[in-house]
């Protein structure tokens, strides 16, 4: 049964992806002819980080080895105070949380992490190394690392995906969890099987062009990582508020311009070799039991907002809150922060 599966999923999943790259190929090769190769595969040199990595009103960098990686983080705040984790997605790395490592370092230590792959963090070569089973034992042990027994868990885009799981598999190290633009397996299951669930899929179309090998890598470093930048700072899924600058940009650039897209992309690789997406894990079924935020920005190009209130309510015992941020961006810690901290602060004086 299990060969049967792999097999339909190679049939269904290999036609699409193949569609996709020969659109990226075509493209690509429009903008050769056009451009030269040069404009088009060349990239900045970029030796030195932006002063922006550099800046110690941020925090401390530091490194912890857990049993297969050495992950870097950033940290600010004493460390007598509780933990709050902060976990990144894709396209990402620590310092999308740079707003919330200033906003709460008065009340908590707070560490934002590289996640394996990423950044700093050390980058395992196989695509199995970025299993999701992998990905939540490196908070468990981190947690214990840092010197904790428990943390408030927050997560964005794929650390979400990491922290709904965290929740669900160790809830005795999650005090409290707050996960943004980011629904639980269970939800996007359902959405993706239901009547309305076509226009999900279609947002969803690069986890399928993801699945090629190198191709998503050049296209996403093409023209100097262009593409990196529109989805960061573009009209239709960027930051919409003026909170990031073109040298946050550059910390992306130079971020990824060394570690590359390789190993992040390697996420979304295993996922689908390894889940059914149709038939999500017996633990995507299971009810997270702490208190729980749900915060999402309604203009994400990538993840339809209803999925936000479904999470809540197939995932979360009595329900978590849930807070909709009109006009914010896919990348909602950082488009609005200011009420994203509000939320998460009312939150967390048990307050809403």
């Amino acid at each position: 049964m299990g060969l049967l599966n792999k097999a339909m999923k190679l049939l269904v999943l290999t036609p699409i992806a193949v569609f996709f790259g020969v659109m990226v190929i075509a493209h690509l090769v429009f903008e050769v002819l056009r451009r030269g190769p040069r404009a088009v595969f060349g990239k900045k040199s970029r030796p030195q980080p932006p002063p922006c990595l550099q800046d110690p009103d941020l925090g401390t960098h530091g490194y912890v080895y857990l049993e297969e990686v050495r992950l870097h983080y950033v940290s600010t705040g004493s460390e007598g105070k509780p933990l709050m984790l902060l976990v990144h997605g894709f396209p990402e790395f620590w310092y999308s949380w740079r707003y919330q490592l200033k906003e709460f370092r008065d009340s908590y230590r707070v560490v934002a992490i590289d996640q394996r792959g990423y950044g700093d963090s050390d980058q395992p070569s196989s695509v199995s190394s970025y299993d999701i089973t992998k990905l939540v034992t490196d908070i468990k042990n981190l947690v214990s690392a840092l010197g904790y027994k428990k943390c408030v868990l927050v997560g964005h885009d794929w650390g979400g995906v990491v922290t709904w799981n965290v929740a669900q598999r160790h809830p005795e190290i999650v005090d409290k969890l707050i996960v943004m633009n980011c629904p639980t397996a269970l939800a996007y299951a359902k959405l993706t099987q239901s009547k309305g669930g076509f226009s999900q899929l279609k947002k969803s179309w690069y986890m399928f062009f993801f699945q090629l090998p190198w191709l998503p890598e050049v296209y996403i470093g093409m023209r100097d990582f262009l593409l990196l930048e529109q989805v960061l700072l573009g009209d239709q899924s960027g930051v919409k508020s003026g909170t990031m600058s073109q040298e946050d940009v550059e910390a992306y650039k130079y971020t990824f311009g060394r570690c590359g897209f390789t190993a992040p992309i390697n996420y979304y690789r295993q996922m689908f070799r390894s889940t059914d997406m149709r038939t999500p894990a017996k633990t995507a079924h299971i009810k997270v039991s702490c208190p729980t935020l749900i915060v999402w920005g309604d203009q994400d190009q990538a993840l339809e907002v209803r999925l936000a209130q479904l999470s809540s309510e197939l995932n979360v015992e009595g329900g978590a809150t849930v807070k909709i941020i009109e006009g914010a961006s896919h990348f909602v810690q950082m488009d609005r922060p200011d009420l994203v901290n509000k939320y998460m602060r009312r939150f967390l004086s048990s307050q809403m």
